[in-house]
């Protein structure tokens, strides 16, 4: 088991390289002077020229890459040109935000996709069946961002069931009811096409173990049909679900950059926008390479877990 974990960990390395390479090209790529955008109204040719000379930004592109590269290596993130405090510092504050809503949506997901996949397979061609499938291709063919505005306009602006934005309430919040009421419309708008996904392909998983010998033998012994399902078949079919589940991770973690914006959510994904806009160049490829390098990390975690359950996965 070791050395195949530490296998998955050489392997991430090539990936998290290639990703900061992509990241710092785009970000070289994108219109506009980050020194035009920090010094507004005083952006004389003088002071510009003197901003990019002490952020180095007049070095070769090549230089600008392998300068950044060294440093993010050390740890090193850089420092936030419009913030004017570290990149790293930055992220960590505002990644616990949305871990809470990325860990939320994920938990529901999980439960909710993996429940509807198992019971629509049992009840195959059912109407149980038919009624999840419907449920589950409307809720892929509504992008989470359209679906976060329609739950603002109905359960905070019509029936105030629950607040507009933001994570906490300004007056009298901050407990932890208040944060539920603040996370659950963004959760569930965050968590609905992954529930989907992770539904029809639980299914598919579960109709594929059910139709195996040991199941039939199982029913042949006379094994309750409820511990046949949950206690046979799903576990068998848990090797195929659980890569779906780390795929769907990192659906759940980059598609808080877009509900973070409709929900006013001040994590991560607002941050990035925040900097993009203000081209902020450090802030913005720092925090792309601190999600990525989450998203390899949960499919490292999710490769071991997968090959306890299945050992032939190792070889």
């Amino acid at each position: 088991m070791g050395g195949y974990i530490l296998k998955r960990l050489l392997s991430a390395i090539p990936v998290l390289l290639g990703i900061t390479v992509i990241v710092f090209l785009i970000m070289a790529m994108i219109p506009g002077d980050p020194a035009t955008a920090i010094l507004g109204s005083y952006a004389t040719p003088e002071n510009v020229e003197r901003l990019n000379r002490h952020l180095g930004l007049d070095e070769p592109l090549w230089r600008q890459y392998f300068i950044w590269l060294g440093n993010l290596v050390q740890g090193d993130f850089g420092r936030s040109f419009a913030l004017n405090r570290p990149v790293l510092d930055e992220i960590l504050d505002r990644f616990s935000a949305t871990l809470v809503l990325a860990g939320t949506a994920f938990v529901l997901c999980s439960l909710l996709g993996i429940l509807a996949g198992v019971v629509s397979a049992a009840r195959q061609y059912g109407l149980a069946d038919k009624a999840i499938t419907f449920v589950v291709i409307l809720g892929i063919s509504v992008p989470s961002f359209f679906l976060g505005m329609m739950m603002i306009l109905l359960f905070a602006v019509k029936l105030q069931w629950f607040p507009v934005s933001g994570m906490y309430s300004i007056w009298g919040g901050g407990d932890l009811p208040d944060l539920i009421r603040h996370l659950t419309m963004p959760a569930l708008a965050l968590s609905v096409v992954a529930t989907g996904v992770i539904a029809r392909l639980s299914r598919g998983a579960m109709l594929e173990v059910l139709r195996q010998d040991f199941v039939r033998t199982a029913r042949a012994k006379g094994v309750h049909e409820r511990r046949v399902i949950w206690g046979h078949a799903l576990r068998a079919a848990m090797v195929s679900i659980i890569p779906v589940l780390g795929i769907q991770a990192g659906f759940v973690l980059s598609g808080a950059v877009y509900i973070e914006m409709v929900f006013q959510w001040p994590g991560v994904g607002r941050m990035l926008v925040d900097g993009i806009l203000k081209r902020d160049i450090l802030l913005v490829q720092g925090g792309v390479v601190f999600v990525a390098a989450c998203y390899v990390g949960f499919n490292i975690v999710v490769d071991v877990a997968q090959s306890l359950l299945d050992p032939r996965i190792r070889t």
